[in-house]
């Protein structure tokens, strides 16, 4: 049987490559050699190296929609980008291209489709970003998350899958996650996770009204790099984290509940993980309101709680939690009754057949 190749490409955040990672796996039980296309010193490589899968460094412009001076100069960029991933793709001659978006992707697709190479590509948000848009012409299918989003795909394209899982995120063990926080009692464990970057609003909040929870829950607090509060260290029930990694499936399993951001990969791992959860969305004010669109259509379809940022006080997170904790089965429920908890299975599906054609 012939051993079919596939280049993923993808950058410009961690959002970008984890979802490709998920992917490696399953793609590696299928027998497929695997090559990486991002860009010279994106996040990617590192993230990509680490996982020793061969990478190729391009030429990249970062696409915006504000006005900077470098729209002026990136656009050639882009160009060269397309000239490096063209080598690449003479190269290599993968049978496919599967792109999980960001700029470093633009030029990959285009690329592809000028060697006649199929495209498949994933967008994780409820509307699409600006370059999946842009890449979106040069590609035979868009695997989506939500239903919602397939109206903002041209044609026929867009295929609703979900959004790939990482395994190793479902299979934490809740009696060393209950070690690593060192809980020692039955009550339930609270878990704020606020991305890699942590935020100092949610750190805030949760910190301003830790005396009321920790009457009724423990506390796990993953608050990202430099947030940590060392007159917290001792304090029982309570248990601080800048970062975690390795033992973060663990963390997962332990958690009874979860208060997090709303960035699609987050969401779709707790929904896989059937935690009942509170989302605080990022503000328009310091996004483009993706998140917010993603946190409503899970509290529209029952597996979350939701409260905006600029009504999340403590008096209303507590109220939030007594809703989690008294409706916890029915959030459970409604969770897996999901087709589109993890997207795994039917990325690959849309891949192969993608090769096929």
């Amino acid at each position: 049987m012939k051993k079919h190749k596939i280049i993923m490409t993808g950058g410009g955040s961690a959002g970008h490559v984890t979802p490709n990672l998920a992917l490696v796996p399953l793609l590696e039980k299928q027998g497929f050699e695997i090559k990486y296309i991002g860009s010279k010193d994106g996040i990617e490589k590192d993230i990509i190296t680490k996982a020793k899968i061969p990478y190729y460094g391009i030429s990249s412009g970062k696409l915006r929609r504000y006005f900077d001076l470098k729209n002026f100069s990136d656009p050639f960029k882009v160009i060269k980008g397309i000239g490096d991933a063209l080598k690449v793709i003479r190269k290599e001659k993968p049978d496919v291209i599967f792109s999980k978006g960001g700029f470093v992707s633009v030029p990959v697709v285009i690329a592809a489709h000028l060697k006649k190479v199929p495209v498949v590509s994933h967008e994780s948000d409820m509307t699409p970003g600006l370059a999946n848009k842009l890449a979106t012409p040069f590609c035979n299918k868009i695997c989506v998350t939500f239903p919602e989003t397939v109206k903002y795909i041209s044609g026929d394209r867009g295929v609703v899958t979900g959004t790939p899982i990482r395994e190793e995120v479902l299979k934490g063990d809740k009696t060393k996650g209950k070690k690593i926080a060192g809980f020692s009692d039955d009550k339930p464990i609270l878990l704020l996770i606020g991305g890699s970057l942590g935020s100092k609003f949610l750190n805030d909040t949760l910190r301003s009204t830790l005396p009321k929870i920790l009457k009724e829950m423990n506390v796990i607090h993953i608050c990202g790099k430099g947030n940590l509060d060392s007159s917290l260290n001792n304090k029982k029930g309570y248990k601080q984290f800048e970062y975690i990694s390795e033992e973060l499936p663990n963390i997962f399993a332990v958690a009874d509940f979860i208060i997090s951001r709303s960035g699609a990969n987050s969401i779709f791992e707790i929904l896989a993980l059937r935690k009942p959860n509170l989302l605080v969305p990022l503000s328009r004010n310091a996004s483009r309101g993706d998140q917010i669109l993603n946190s409503m259509s899970f509290e529209k379809l029952g597996f979350s709680k939701v409260i905006e940022e600029e009504q999340l006080t403590s008096d209303s997170l507590m109220a939030a939690l007594e809703d989690l904790k008294k409706n916890r089965n029915t959030f459970i429920k409604n969770m897996e009754k999901s087709e589109y908890s993890n997207g795994n299975e039917k990325i690959l599906k849309v891949i192969m057949n993608a090769i096929k054609r």
